[in-house]
């Protein structure tokens, strides 16, 4: 396991203007390290410095059981993006606060736990058992398309949406970010019904289920059939949702789908979302971060802003 690097603190550079707080948490800049490709953060210590250049570290997902995830192929390129199915593979919510956070409480950086569960009961599970120091927050997977017992089932519907969330409410005095699907037919619904059970602040969006076919063998590339596809292809689509659930409700909102650069994190505040969420991108650029940070900086001082923040839902019709 990696551990910290403290020398690296001397390197990084601060920007004032990219300083935030969301859902009460206060983030050095608006970018979160995405769940899942990011890890638990501590694979990334090599590359960044955790404690000055990434907002906020959305931990790889976690179960109330220790999963193995998916048999087969698990991750496919496709163009302009990448399909996954790794199943929540993970060791479990205990495994994690006993062996994993107390080497990422180590870092200046905020810890939000990504959850997930089969049933609603273990939502409750989930959010008592990672309400300890080095926890800042709860991001609540309702979404994840990779997963057959649980997950999808819930965040398709806006009635079991807020129900896990009024679950999770009951067992933490955390901020609940509900990160939501856009494999639904009406996410605009399910926002609201999340704000209205309680949810702090939304997550969105999760990746877009999609498939590959290896035409050599004629069989699909996945072994678990569907994936959920992010990366590039799906930031229009993204954005689309962010701009449509920014006008529906008033807690804030976490946007990503496809950011790889600072303008597309910008493209993302000024369509509502108040911070922004880099997944792929870290899978080519493990320092891409720290680099759309700067870029969001550079934007900020050209356009002559006082903060970031005064762009969110800008968006000029």
């Amino acid at each position: 396991m990696v551990t910290p690097d403290k020398d690296m603190n001397n390197t990084s550079t601060a920007y004032p203007k990219l300083a935030v707080e969301f859902c009460g948490i206060p983030m050095k800049n608006p970018i979160v390290a995405a769940s899942g490709t990011f890890g638990f953060g501590l694979e990334y210590a090599g590359y960044l410095d955790l404690s000055h250049d990434v907002g906020a570290i959305s931990v790889k997902g976690l179960t109330p059981e220790p999963r193995h995830g998916n048999k087969g192929t698990r991750i496919a390129e496709t163009a302009s993006g990448v399909l996954n199915c790794i199943g929540l593979e993970n060791p479990g919510a205990d495994t994690f606060v006993r062996e994993t956070l107390p080497v990422l409480k180590t870092y200046d950086v905020p810890i939000l736990a990504n959850i997930s569960s089969a049933d609603v009961d273990g939502y409750g599970y989930m959010a008592e058992t990672l309400s300890v120091d080095g926890i800042a927050g709860f991001e609540v997977n309702i979404s994840c398309p990779n997963v057959k017992n649980g997950g999808m089932a819930f965040g398709v519907q806006a009635e079991s949406a807020a129900e896990v969330c009024r679950m999770v409410k009951a067992h933490t005095d955390l901020p609940v970010i509900m990160k939501l699907s856009p494999n639904v037919t009406n996410i605009v619904e399910i926002a609201k019904a999340v704000e209205d059970a309680g949810a702090d602040g939304i997550s969105m969006i999760n990746t877009l289920l999609g498939m590959a076919i290896d035409v050599r063998t004629r069989r699909p590339i996945l072994g678990n059939l569907y994936g959920g596809l992010s990366g590039p292809a799906v930031k229009p689509v993204a954005l689309r949702l962010v701009h449509q659930v920014a006008q529906a409700v008033s807690i804030p909102i976490m946007g990503m789908g496809g950011i790889m650069t600072g303008t597309d994190a910008v493209e993302f505040m000024l369509a509502g979302a108040d911070i922004v969420s880099v997944g792929t991108a870290t899978m080519v650029d493990p320092t891409a971060i720290a680099r759309i940070a700067k870029e969001m900086n550079e934007y900020a001082e050209a356009e002559g802003l006082t903060h970031i923040g005064d762009i969110v839902g800008g968006l000029r019709i």
